[in-house]
């Protein structure tokens, strides 16, 4: 039979074991000093916050639609029924001051320009063989056309020319012709700019030179009718003024003036989400509940020990017993 194991309790000494390892005048530095340097901390990150919305809140930037312009472009020349046998031809005008006018001969477009400071435009434009109806119409920055111009006639003279009016014109005659869309809008520095363009007509092969309006000109062979594709990078915003040339084999030629409006510095995005404080300010605001928690620890264990050395004390007290008597000598 197993010996029984028998546990005797032994009485507590009544000495208070030191904390060496303890120093709460150390520790409440320390937080005092953490204390101090989350304050500066945050001030500084408020302080250097970019104003802005309110914090959590949404920025969002962009062209709210307005109305037309009101006041349409106006060709000033050439004067109707008019006669050249040259082309292109130079065509102006009034304009509301801003817009962009472009021209139509024919109803086919025949080139665009800004309207300047002063309310007037010029532009090169290459006429048809025979009649052609030139109209004007302004645009705002939102692509809203204001009211068509009254057309102007003129007539382009030449010794065999092919057709009368551009119902009856052949594409395929010698007539040389360039034809691309009306205007470029909303491309960014840095980004690359497509310009599809159309060689009608001619005798193959052509050759199309396209002068980019910032001193840089890009040369594209073609050996048929065809679409081809300029490309380009502008460096800067503005607006610019495409030049647009074709020969064939023969030795004809067809003008092209396009503008093309290089918006800001992309990266100014049309919606970005802003706080009023950054980033940083809110990490440091959730740095504060966990430093108070800290602190509380570090004053509760010393209240607590403060307690318990204060319960120890009482209880080493002697305790007195009934019938002794107390005697003191004088």
């Amino acid at each position: 039979m197993p010996a029984k194991v028998r546990l005797n309790s032994r009485n507590h000494s009544g000495r208070i074991r030191p904390h060496e390892h303890t120093s709460y005048l150390a520790l409440a530095v320390l937080v005092l000093l953490v204390g101090a340097f989350l304050a500066v901390l945050t001030v500084s990150s408020f302080a250097s916050a970019s104003p802005g919305p309110q914090s959590s809140s949404i920025s969002l930037t962009g062209e709210m639609p307005g109305p037309p312009p009101s006041t349409g472009a106006s060709i000033t020349y050439p004067t109707d029924s008019a006669t050249f046998q040259n082309t292109p031809i130079t065509v102006s005008g009034t304009c509301p001051s801003g817009t962009l006018v472009e021209i139509y001969k024919n109803d086919i477009f025949a080139g665009s320009t800004p309207c300047n400071n002063n309310g007037g435009f010029s532009v090169q434009v290459d006429l048809l063989y025979g009649q052609n109806s030139l109209t004007a119409v302004d645009y705002n920055d939102l692509n809203e056309a204001g009211p068509t111009s009254k057309a102007v006639n003129v007539t382009y003279n030449v010794q065999t020319p092919p057709v009368s009016s551009l119902l009856n014109i052949n594409f395929t005659a010698t007539q040389l012709l360039l034809e691309t869309s009306a205007v470029y809008r909303g491309t960014f520095p840095g980004q690359e700019l497509y310009v599809p363009i159309k060689i009608l007509g001619g005798v193959a092969p052509f050759a199309v030179n396209v002068n980019w309006g910032d001193n840089s000109n890009q040369v594209i062979p073609s050996s048929i009718n065809q679409t081809v594709n300029a490309d380009h990078v502008y460096k800067s915003a503005g607006i610019y003024k495409i030049s647009i040339q074709a020969s064939d084999s023969q030795n004809r030629l067809a003008f092209l003036n396009v503008a093309a409006i290089i918006n800001g510095q992309a990266g100014s995005v049309a919606g970005s989400s802003n706080t009023s404080s950054g980033p940083s300010a809110n990490k440091f605001l959730v740095l504060w509940p966990l430093y108070a928690i800290a602190a509380t620890l570090v004053v509760s264990f010393w209240l607590g020990e403060k307690r318990e050395k204060h319960v120890l004390a009482d209880k080493l007290k002697p305790v007195p017993t009934l019938g002794t008597s107390v005697h003191t000598n004088h």
